[in-house]
């Protein structure tokens, strides 16, 4: 017969994980879903172009795609940690199904994976005041650390989607 503590092992093991890309905003760690990023790569050459908001930097050719590189600090409205010269960055590719996008991170991401237990809901007063904004997934937490798991698909209005493919 199976004991208890054998049966809650068992129930451990087999318990969902989450397999995430961390990375810092600010000072504030975030993540994404590995499965929402198709590649890290360092950033290339950015080429501005007239007519975009602020947060979209341009466009670079990644791989022989030119695709919109967003810069997520300015597009969350968060102060950067430190006012240095830029160091090279890097972009994170994810590929929706209507376009590919590039987002901008300032240090090497990390690859971390978190029991789905572990990741709590958003709050819902979070929720609320930013009711066009639910990209938030919900925030991790590992030790004392706090990360906020980002959906990469939501983080874009359908307006500012539909601004992109054309």
């Amino acid at each position: 017969m199976e004991t208890q503590n054998a049966r809650d092992k068992k129930e451990a093991a087999v318990e969902e994980r989450v397999h995430l890309i961390v990375f810092k905003l600010g000072t504030e760690e975030y993540g994404v879903r590995i499965d929402q990023v198709k590649e890290v790569t360092i950033t290339p050459e950015i080429t501005r172009m007239p007519k975009t908001p602020s947060f979209i930097k341009g466009v670079a050719n990644i791989r022989g795609d030119i695709i919109a590189i967003m810069d997520l600090e300015e597009r969350f409205r968060i102060e950067r940690a430190f006012k240095e010269p830029e160091r090279h960055t890097y972009t994170l590719v994810m590929e929706a199904k209507d376009y590919t996008m590039g987002f901008i991170v300032r240090e090497v991401p990390q690859s971390l994976t978190l029991p789905v237990s572990s990741i709590d809901k958003t709050p819902s007063f979070i929720q609320d005041i930013n009711i066009n904004e639910n990209f938030i997934e919900g925030i991790g937490k590992l030790d004392d650390r706090l990360i906020i798991v980002l959906d990469m698909y939501k983080i874009l209005t359908s307006d500012e989607v539909l601004q992109l493919k054309s």
